[in-house]
Parts: structure tokens; C-alpha cells; sequence
């Protein structure tokens, strides 16, 4: 069973969470997350199941935005006189 395309099988258990799968950045992002979160939970002396859905979404790290691709990047001259 492949799990990414570039032929990889991520795996990665931990407290409240496996993660399968995704490219070796992604997966790293997720697996930072994952861990994040847990902190969090620790730090309140709660766990995943008795959190609810607001509660969650208070502690979950948010996605990062994508960097602008180039294309759509301007590029800025300046001279001086």
C-alpha cells in the first residue's frame, strides 16, 4: 500500500492522533500540529474526547497561508536620481 506519490509510507502514532500519509513536508506540518494541540490540552488538564467543537477550536493551530507563487508576485524597481 503506497501512501504518497513519492513512494513513501508515512506513519506516525502519538497521543490522540496517527497520521498517515502526505509528502514529508505536510506530514512534519501535521505531526507539529498534532503535538501543538496536545500541549495545549495538557496545559488546560483536559483531554481530546471531553473538548467540545468551540473549546477546540480555540486551542487548534490555524493554517499557515501560502506564500504568494511568483506569478502573481510584482516586482518593485526603484532608481535613484
Amino acid at each position: 500500500m503506497e501512501l504518497n506519490a513519492d513512494g513513501h509510507k508515512r506513519i506516525t502514532p502519538g497521543d490522540n492522533f496517527i497520521l498517515l500519509g502526505g509528502s514529508e513536508e505536510t506530514h512534519e506540518e501535521m505531526v507539529e500540529k498534532a503535538i501543538q494541540i496536545n500541549e495545549k490540552l495538557a496545559y488546560k488538564g483536559k483531554q481530546l474526547e471531553k473538548f467540545s467543537t468551540d473549546e477546540f477550536d480555540e486551542i487548534r493551530p490555524l493554517r499557515q497561508p501560502a506564500p504568494p507563487s511568483p506569478a502573481k508576485t510584482r516586482k518593485i524597481v526603484t532608481s535613484q536620481i
